[in-house]
C-alpha cells in the first residue's frame, strides 16, 4: 500500500541518503538544473532539522511510503499565488519501483490531497522535459492536459529538449 506522509525527524537519515547526487533519478528529475553537492544536501538536512519543530514552517512536500520504506517524494509550489495555481512534482527515488504504477497512485493521491486541503486553488500544473517519457505518460494517464511545449528550452548532456507543461482545473479533476 502507498501512503503519503509528512517528513518527520526520524526520516531525515534515509531522506538524506536519497537526496545525495549519486542516485539515478537525478538523470530525469530536472537534470538541466544544478544538482546539490553532498555538502549542500547535508546543510539542507540540518536546516530541516531546525525548521521541522517550528509551528509556522510549512513544508511543501510529503514522502511516498511503500512497503514501510521511503521511496519518493511529492512536492508543490506556487506557480502563481495571485491566480491560485500550484505546480506539482513527483520523484520515485529507487528505480526498482519505476514502471510499476506507484507513481500514478501516489500522484493521484497527491492531487486529491492538494485540492482537498487547499480549497481555493483553481488549477494544478506539472512541468517536465521531453526526454522524461515516463513523466509525460504519467501526466497523460492521470488526465492532465498538455497545455504548452517550449521548444529547445532544456539542455541535458549537451542536447536540447523541449519543456512540456500539463495542467488540470479543479472542476476537471473532480469530474
Amino acid at each position: 500500500m502507498i501512503t503519503v506522509k509528512k517528513l518527520e525527524k526520524n526520516d531525515l537519515p534515509k531522506y538524506k541518503y536519497w537526496l545525495m547526487p549519486k542516485h539515478k533519478y537525478h538523470e530525469f528529475n530536472g537534470p538541466y538544473f544544478k544538482k546539490k553537492t553532498n555538502k549542500e544536501v547535508e546543510k539542507y538536512i540540518e536546516y530541516l532539522k531546525i525548521k521541522l519543530f517550528k509551528e509556522d514552517f510549512e513544508i511543501n512536500f510529503k514522502l511516498i511510503i511503500f512497503d514501510d520504506k521511503i521511496i519518493g517524494e511529492l512536492s508543490w509550489y506556487w506557480k502563481s499565488k495571485e491566480t491560485l495555481w500550484l505546480e506539482i512534482g513527483i520523484i520515485i527515488f529507487d528505480e526498482k519501483y519505476w514502471g510499476k504504477g506507484i507513481g500514478f497512485l501516489a500522484l493521484k493521491k497527491w492531487i486529491n490531497i492538494l485540492f482537498k486541503e487547499k480549497k481555493d486553488i483553481i488549477r494544478i500544473g506539472l512541468t517536465t522535459w521531453s526526454g522524461n517519457i515516463g513523466m509525460i505518460k504519467l501526466s497523460e494517464k492521470l488526465g492532465l492536459k498538455k497545455e504548452a511545449e517550449y521548444k529547445k528550452a532544456r539542455i541535458v548532456n549537451g542536447v536540447y529538449y523541449n519543456s512540456v507543461s500539463y495542467g488540470i482545473l479543479r472542476e476537471e479533476w473532480i469530474a
